[in-house]
């Protein structure tokens, strides 16, 4: 850790920084959206600080000025009763033996933390269970049923509490109150009553029973114990803050996924030798070598050889670059033809994939952290909640009731208060959403995805893997006048199943399909960036660009010519296909669009969504594509790079529109990142996976509309049980404070209001997705 810090206040300047400098901190100990404002708000109030905390990620963002030092800022996160260092080194150089983290928190200590808290429901859910049936169902409380009660609730109530315990301890400690607050006090209030009962009321004698009456009256509490409610409020609210933190423990595998992308070994040339070296160790200048179907290990210039590089997973490009001596690759491309020598011109933190794990970190850390509803209603719910529990105390005291009654009465303000359905409210309708969705493809990360979906007015579609297929497919074939399209696909498919080219491999697959087995070509040979020739059933065959024909004296036929040329205006790949002597055939290859993505369109506008079409492939392309879904030209975006996506949404942010980003590949997963709604199909790469909030399994761009749907459905739910939990805790509350609340009662509704919440939640399960 002081290694670590020394590093981040040196990169700062030391705290001495020339102007404004941007540090990162690592929050820990917060427990609610609430704690990532409170920290937030302390941060903001130092003089030259800007700063934004999110939840989700556990990071603070801080902008300082010039004299103020890290140790300021995190002494401050330190007094408002939280933790905070500099994060873990990004790129850690651990021996490969024992492995490595990649920024906070460790795996390990992250799984330790999951682990621990699911530990507390199971432990908790386990002993509360039975205390519960026993209160509610008196047939089940047999002699000394109390007494068995209190042995199961005890340790639910301070080992399975004892996270409220701990950060409502802390919240006091600085005058403040959350949600932690109010289940500490009302189950404390509850457990402490029932063992004053207990021991020293009538409630321990032999044969005591909670009789089921629906009356209401005054009782000096003497009698009542309230186990179950301790219990219970404890075991549910565990479960719904174990939910949470599984997703929460998400947020930093966009980044994991980012850099597990590179090439991990490259092959480098050194004294006429080739060495395998890891890929941290090469050096700006090093040559390395890149072999047919490897990654590119690091951004470099090609110095001998010439190749297809399959780019399509950084920059968008559906189709294959062709790259020579002179040309610059990016690391963590394909090399889809031949063999290549590299040299590398930048590495480590410099290089394009590590700048686009930089992206999504920082649209990561820049998306506001959306309170959950039940926070922004404790917020105001708790302080007047403990208010009114001392005045019920103070008024009864005043009147001369006694203290016994007084304080029954103020106990029961706190225990009918405390959020035994709330509880239930977000997790419930979560899990029926999420299992729901998953179901139909559909993988929802958290509660906060669901408040966006409800605001989100654009979709920012990418083009290559979400509107297409993703791979170059032979879409038409044009035949010169006497030529049987069944021998210009045999002829032209034997000869480019010979070949590694994506494009090649495309023509194959697609001759294949409409005729079988393909014959084998022999003398074949591959004319570096103009195509191949070989000769196939005795026939001397040529498939490439025009220019490969001209060399042999051959010219395309004013039909072909014509035919490719319009090919070309919408952004498909022609190539020309020539046989003993003459040009006979013109071939189209294009990155097809998905037979679904036009009615995915329609849906998507259906739900209030303007669709926009993003991509880094050309305009005549991506203007192609948008005409066959129904998206008009002015709603389409070309030629974008990475960095230009993360602006184009930005870009749409700012003018006040609330952003959903449909995409599939690495190139992505930065503007998923910064969209207020990421959606990311599942057929992509798992960087956009994780920097997604929705993940759409099937890669059908019609399950986008309905993830959006379902999400909207999910969140109606959950307002609805949260409406319905704090309805039933504003009824009850002036019957508690008047003393007029029967446990019995308080236990039925309690136990109503529970059932509704899940029946309510229920309900989700009979979603069903467009046809």
């Amino acid at each position: 850790m002081t290694a670590t810090h020394e590093s981040t206040e040196r990169t700062a300047g030391a705290g001495r920084p020339a102007a404004q400098t941007e540090v990162e901190l690592a929050i820990g100990g917060m427990t609610c959206a609430s704690c990532a404002a409170r920290v937030e708000k302390k941060l903001n109030r130092m003089d030259g600080v800007t700063a934004s905390v999110n939840y989700a990620t556990e990071k603070a963002k801080v902008s300082m000025a010039d004299g103020v030092q890290v140790t300021d800022l995190i002494a401050t996160v330190e007094a408002t009763g939280y933790t905070a260092a500099p994060p873990a080194p990004r790129h850690p150089e651990p021996a490969p033996e024992h492995g490595g983290g990649e920024g906070p928190p460790p795996a390990d200590g992250g799984d330790e933390e999951l682990r621990t808290l699911r530990e507390r429901v199971i432990g908790s859910a386990v002993l509360a269970v039975p205390v519960i049936a026993m209160a509610m169902i008196p047939a089940l409380q047999f002699t000394y049923w109390q007494w068995l009660s209190l042995t199961l609730a005890a340790p639910v109530v301070v080992w399975g509490a004892w996270p409220f315990h701990r950060a409502a301890w802390t919240n006091a400690r600085h005058g403040a109150a959350t949600m932690d607050t109010l289940v500490s006090l009302g189950t404390s209030a509850a457990m402490l009553w029932s063992l004053w009962a207990l021991f020293f009321g009538t409630a321990g004698m032999p044969g005591m029973t909670h009789a089921f009456e629906l009356s209401i009256g005054r009782s000096d509490g003497a009698g009542n114990i309230y186990l179950e409610a301790a219990a219970g409020v404890t075991a549910f609210i565990l479960a719904g803050r174990y939910f949470e933190a599984r997703s929460k423990r998400k947020a930093g595998a966009a980044l994991r996924a980012l850099l597990e992308l590179g090439a991990k070994e490259v092959t480098v040339l050194r004294d006429g030798r080739e060495l395998r070296i890891r890929t941290e160790e090469l050096a700006v200048g090093d040559r390395f070598v890149v072999r047919p179907g490897e990654k590119i290990a690091t951004d470099g210039t090609v110095t001998e050889g010439s190749s297809a590089v399959d780019a399509s997973m950084l920059t968008g490009e559906s189709v294959p670059v062709e790259v020579g001596v002179g040309d610059g690759v990016t690391g963590a491309t394909l090399n889809a033809g031949g063999r290549l020598v590299v040299e590398a011109t930048r590495v480590g933190s410099d290089t394009q994939l590590a700048r686009m794990a930089a992206l999504v970190e920082d649209a990561q850390n820049g998306k506001a952290a959306a309170q959950r509803l039940a926070d922004r209603i404790s917020a105001v719910f708790v302080p007047v909640v403990i208010v009114l529990a001392l005045a019920t105390l103070g008024g009864w005291l005043v009147a001369g009731a006694g203290p016994t009654a007084a304080f029954t009465a103020a106990v029961a303000v706190l225990i009918i208060a405390c959020p035994c359905a709330l509880g239930l409210a977000t997790p419930t309708a979560l899990m029926v959403g999420t299992g729901r969705g998953a179901q139909l493809g559909i993988l929802i990360k958290g509660p906060e995805v669901l408040e966006t979906t409800r605001r989100a007015d654009t979709v920012v579609l990418d083009k290559t893997g979400t509107v297409t297929t993703g791979e170059m497919t032979l879409l038409a074939v044009h035949l010169a006048e006497g030529t049987a399209r069944e021998e210009a696909l045999r002829l032209a498919g034997a000869l480019e199943n010979a070949s590694e080219h994506p494009i090649a491999q495309a023509v194959a697959r697609g001759a294949e399909r409409e005729h079988g087995t393909l014959p084998v070509p022999e003398d074949f040979a591959n004319v570096p960036g103009l195509g191949v020739q070989g000769v196939v059933e005795g026939h001397a065959v040529l498939v490439g660009r025009e220019k490969l024909l001209r060399e042999w004296a051959m010219e395309l036929p004013p039909a072909l010519a014509a035919a490719k040329e319009e090919a070309e205006r919408a952004g498909r790949t022609a190539i020309a296909v020539a046989w003993d002597g003459e040009a006979r055939a013109v071939l189209e290859v294009a990155d097809a669009v998905k037979p679904s993505s036009a009615g995915a369109v329609r849906r998507l506008r259906a739900l209030g969504l303007t669709p926009v079409l993003l991509t880094g492939d050309n305009r005549a392309v991506a203007e192609s594509v948008a005409a066959e879904v129904g998206i008009p030209a002015d709603d389409v975006i070309a030629e974008v790079m990475p960095e230009d996506k993360v602006g184009v949404v930005k870009r749409l942010q700012g003018e006040g529109r609330s952003v959903a980003m449909v995409g599939d590949g690495v190139n992505d997963a930065a503007a998923l990142a910064q969209a207020d709604l990421g959606l990311a199909m599942g057929t992509g790469t798992d960087a956009a996976i994780e920097a997604g909030d929705l993940t759409l399994v099937r890669g059908d761009l019609r399950s986008a509309a309905d993830a959006i749907r379902l999400s909207r459905r999910t969140l109606g739910t959950i307002k609805g049980n949260l409406f319905w939990a704090f309805a039933y805790n504003v009824a009850a509350l002036p019957l508690a404070a008047a003393g007029l609340l029967n446990p019995m009662i308080a236990g039925a509704a309690m136990a109503f209001s529970s059932v509704f919440v899940v029946g309510n939640s229920l309900r989700l399960r009979r979603f069903r997705a467009a046809e």
